[in-house]
């Protein structure tokens, strides 16, 4: 930003500081100047290169202010802020002038003053000066003081001639689709609902933020002024500009915050100045409406974790006196902490103890802060996340899979098919992503695409191709902007078949092959004794086949905990991405596998005597799951039984339509002694009639 030497003393006292000093004070406070450039009439333009969280440096005075707190300047300074006076008020402004803010979540603050009789001309030499030194067009004496004061003190502000508004009214509101606003010199513009405007009765006046409008700019004609100030939300300010493509001086000061409670003094500053030039005359009252002026913020400084992150140690007296002249009004508690109030000016950027550290730093001087010649490195085990990472890469590799990394973008028809219920998809307004604007709501999105180039490639293994990723997941809660983000896990396999159609069992083979990966991913980040449990469910988009879904829970240490879902999927999904293999996907939601790891087991002795095994075939419904079977057989704590696994299933016609053989494998043991078959004779009597009774079974084999 460009700052004028001669404009910068202004505010200092005393006000001799050279340029040379400046660049020395702001290099050593984090902003160096990038050039000096020769101004009007012997003045000096220096190009300070502010960051973008230092919006309160967008003006002279905010530059002035770290200059009379720099500790390490050649003298010290003081700043002086500009005065403001105010000449006697005329009739009320309620009287004329009626004000709506319709968003006051997109502009928290919205003022408005009314200056009559105000007679537009050249401005004085002094403003045309200070407006020229930066290469700016004085226009007349009004429209000048708001380029002036969004200079000095980085407020933008805007006047419009009160006789061309419509009512005498000023709304501030969201564009109604379609309707168009003739700006000031970035010609007409089709608006979106999203963009913010300024509008009078009738039809828009302004772009909030942006820039002004044609039909209601100040001109020689003009003898009442309405004087408007205001702050807008960052993003729709540049949202709406980036779109538009309008870059102004007071977007450029939206985007990165103003603070509403700063808003009063600068007008004030600004209104005085107008009657000052143009001879008119303010009228009594402001009107003002938005949300809440927010609170002052106090945030607690520890002298010596300062000290620790800084590699120097700063009396806290010393901190204390810093921050003060950084205009953080700082105290010492009793247990020797800093209490810091953040000032309207510094509310963007300064929220948390290392900003406060920061800004000793730069009080200081960077220079102080000392630089090693070596710095220590010590080697430390992989953090949690990375092992749990890392274990569940080494299992999938183990079975086959191939690890991918896609893109976070595709189109609005894919992703509206992996759209969760209550959700919206979250897209970009970008010309540069018109194919693929919309952020994938599932990770299967990417591997679908990739399963679709290996198909271009005519690429396959044997077995079949297996894929996964895990990667962020976006979306938004339905009719909200309420941003829903996670990590998910995705899988991603073929279904092999022979001939020309995929068979029923050669779907169930590749659905057993998904179960039998997630039981691995399991019990390598739950350990051992965990148990995957598959409940068969509505799918929660239309990228699953609603009738081969199932959720997947896992029961481990006495909690149920829901990691994800799998499942076949739909012909809807395939034909999108123009895939002619059936697949099937899984997603699991990454967080909970981490949290779980790293996995817990404990020893046990080995048995002391051989036990006995049985196995039970049943004919059941076919409706009749596994869990059932494993259900009655815990529920029946069946005397020396230590556990059960599930053999196979077997269908067939002279099961009959609609029926399958279920075998479990069940083993008893006792730690004391052999057991005698006859003694588990009874356990498996047991089990058969209650099977009969409760699950309308028929007994196939018994053994």
């Amino acid at each position: 930003m460009d700052i004028s030497l001669r404009w910068l003393n202004q505010y200092l006292t005393p006000g001799d500081v050279t340029a040379d000093q400046v660049d020395h004070i702001m290099t050593q406070a984090g902003m160096p100047i990038e050039e000096h450039k020769p101004g009007l009439e012997g003045d000096t333009i220096l190009d300070v290169e502010v960051t973008s969280n230092r919006g309160d440096c967008l003006g002279h005075v905010g530059i002035a202010r770290e200059i009379a707190a720099a500790q390490y300047a050649d003298k010290p300074r003081v700043l002086t802020l500009p005065e403001i006076n105010q000449s006697p008020l005329g009739p009320p402004i309620g009287d004329e002038l009626k004000l709506e803010n319709r968003v006051p979540d997109r502009c928290p603050l919205f003022t408005a003053r009314l200056i009559r009789n105000v007679k537009i001309g050249p401005s004085p030499e002094w403003l045309k000066q200070a407006i020229e030194s930066f290469g700016q067009k004085s226009i007349n004496n009004v429209v000048d003081v708001t380029n002036y004061i969004t200079l000095e003190l980085g407020n933008p502000c805007h006047v419009f001639d009160y006789d061309k508004l419509a009512g005498g009214t000023l709304i501030v509101r969201e564009a109604t689709p379609g309707e168009k606003v003739k700006t000031l010199y970035a010609g007409e513009h089709e608006l979106r609902s999203s963009d913010l405007v300024v509008a009078d009765a009738e039809r828009p006046q302004s772009l909030a933020g942006i820039i002004g409008g044609h039909d209601s700019q100040v001109d020689e004609s003009t003898t009442t002024v309405v004087f408007e100030m205001a702050t807008w939300d960052t993003v729709s300010v540049r949202n709406t500009g980036r779109r538009l493509q309008i870059r102004t001086d007071a977007a450029f000061r939206f985007e990165r915050g103003i603070d509403p409670r700063s808003i009063d003094f600068a007008a004030q500053r600004a209104v005085a100045l107008i009657c000052e030039v143009s001879g008119g005359q303010l009228a009594e009252g402001v009107l003002s409406q938005g949300a809440p002026l927010p609170e002052d913020k106090a945030i607690s400084l520890r002298p010596d974790r300062c000290d620790l992150m800084l590699g120097v140690t700063t009396d806290p007296t010393e901190m204390a006196d810093l921050l003060n002249a950084l205009s953080f009004k700082t105290t010492i508690e009793s247990d020797g902490t800093l209490k810091c109030i953040i000032p309207p000016h510094r509310s963007h950027d300064v929220t948390r103890e290392i900003d406060l550290i920061e800004e000793v730093a730069r009080a200081r001087s960077l220079g102080v802060i000392p630089v090693q010649e070596t710095l220590p490195v010590r080697a430390r085990e992989p953090q949690t996340s990375e092992r749990a990472m890392n274990t569940i890469a080494r299992a999938l590799t183990g079975l086959g899979f191939y690890e991918t990394i896609t893109f976070s973008f595709t189109s609005h028809k894919k992703g509206e098919l992996f759209k969760r219920a209550g959700t919206d998809l979250v897209a970009v307004d970008d010309d540069r992503r018109k194919a693929e604007p919309t952020l994938r709501p599932s990770v299967l999105l990417g591997l679908l695409a990739t399963r679709h180039a290996n198909q271009s490639a005519r690429t396959s293994t044997p077995g079949g191709i297996r894929l996964y990723e895990h990667a962020q997941c976006f979306a938004q809660k339905e009719g909200t902007r309420e941003t829903q983000e996670h990590r998910s896990l995705a899988l991603l396999i073929d279904v092999p078949f022979e001939g020309k159609k995929a068979k029923h069992d050669d779907i169930q083979s590749a659905i057993r092959v998904m179960r039998g990966s997630i039981d691995t991913i399991v019990q390598s980040v739950f350990g051992p004794n965990a148990t995957t449990i598959v409940e068969p469910a509505k799918p929660e988009s239309a990228g699953y086949n609603p009738d081969a879904y199932a959720r997947i829970s896992v029961k481990h240490e006495d909690s149920t905990t829901l990691i994800g879902g799998f499942g076949l999927i739909s012909d809807a999904a395939l034909k999108a991405h123009e895939l002619d293999q059936p697949l099937v996907g899984a997603e699991l939601t990454l967080a909970t596998l981490i949290d779980a790891y790293p996995p817990r087991s404990h020893a046990e002795l080995l048995p002391q005597f051989p036990g006995i095994e049985r196995d039970l075939s049943l004919i059941v419904p076919e409706s009749t799951r596994w869990s059932t079977v494993e259900s009655l057989a815990a529920e029946l704590a069946l005397d020396k039984c230590v556990g059960w696994d599930l053999v196979g299933i077997f269908r067939g016609k002279q099961l009959g339509d609609a029926r399958k053989s279920v075998t479990i494998r069940l083993r008893f043991r006792d730690d004391e002694r052999t057991l005698r078959h006859e003694e588990v004779d009874p356990q498996i009597e047991l089990l058969t009639k209650r099977a009969i009774s409760d699950l309308g079974a028929e007994i196939r084999t018994a053994g």
